[in-house]
């Protein structure tokens, strides 16, 4: 079993057990202080998204931070058996929901009437094109003034029609934080 802590929060230094799976990468402490910083004031009350949720470190981390709801979902039956676990060792029912779903089923069945997320966290396997199929989807998923937290293999100006407002590297995990319409070349 691998582990990753909770940074900030309600949570800090609680931990989150998950299994080993393929292509599974928590996102870096350093990388999720700055998404966080990054993120402030916004993030209290919101609603949140996470497509892959993996380790669950981000959705556990903006729940953690005040996100009033965090949507994780996770296709491998093992890690969300785990995000499930976790979710109880912290008692975060009311705010945390669990899917076990594939992340573009999950987007293409969501109902153009469901309410949208404030925050999306997309943290895909590399490679495999999910940026480019979720794009079309997006504004089913996110208010109008939504921001969404796009982790690749490469830097990106854009998903959809949410620019690229802030971004870093480390090592070889590009990340950014992405605005509707926006990009004010700020790194």
């Amino acid at each position: 079993m691998n582990s990753v802590r909770i940074i900030g929060g309600e949570w800090r230094r609680r931990v989150l057990r998950f299994p080993d799976a393929e292509g599974l990468r928590p996102t870096p402490d350093r990388v999720r202080e700055t998404l966080f910083n990054w993120l402030g004031q916004d993030l209290p009350g919101s609603s949140c998204l996470d497509l892959f949720a993996g380790s669950g470190a981000l959705g556990f981390e903006a729940a953690s931070r005040g996100a009033a709801r965090v949507v994780m979902v996770e296709r491998s039956a093992g890690a969300a058996a785990a995000l499930r676990a976790n979710a109880g060792r912290l008692a975060a029912a009311e705010r945390v929901e669990i899917v076990q779903a594939d992340a573009v089923k999950f987007a293409s069945s969501r109902a153009a009437a469901a309410p949208r997320f404030d925050v999306l966290f997309l943290d895909p396997p590399y490679n495999q094109g999910w940026l480019g199929r979720l794009a079309p989807m997006l504004p089913r998923l996110l208010a109008d003034d939504g921001v969404i937290y796009v982790e690749a293999e490469a830097a990106l100006d854009a998903c959809g029609r949410w620019r690229t407002a802030r971004s870093g590297q480390a090592g070889r995990v590009f990340y950014h934080l992405m605005r509707n319409g926006e990009s004010d070349g700020v790194q």
